[in-house]
């Protein structure tokens, strides 16, 4: 998703980070961070792009959800038989 709370972030905000408790957290009210974002969107160009670069933009999950396609999500692993050829 484009747009996320890390777009956000400015000079001198302050964030939070805490790796036992899994948080990573910007402190900026709600309403601060849409109000930043939307004025990223509009200073955004519009680029129609295609192949990979559109393929990323649309199905690569954030990070805090393993940064991998969507699509893949519980078709790797152990548990999943290879392709016999």
């Amino acid at each position: 998703m484009e747009f996320g709370p890390l777009a956000a972030v400015q000079n001198g905000d302050m964030i939070v980070l805490d790796a036992e408790k899994g948080l990573l957290q910007l402190e900026v009210s709600d309403e601060v961070i849409a109000s930043r974002i939307e004025i990223l969107k509009k200073q955004q160009p519009f680029i129609k792009t295609g192949g990979y670069l559109e393929l990323y933009r649309k199905h690569v999950l954030q990070a805090d959800e393993g940064c991998d396609f969507d699509f893949l999500v519980g078709c790797r692993g152990a548990d999943v038989p290879a392709h016999s050829h």
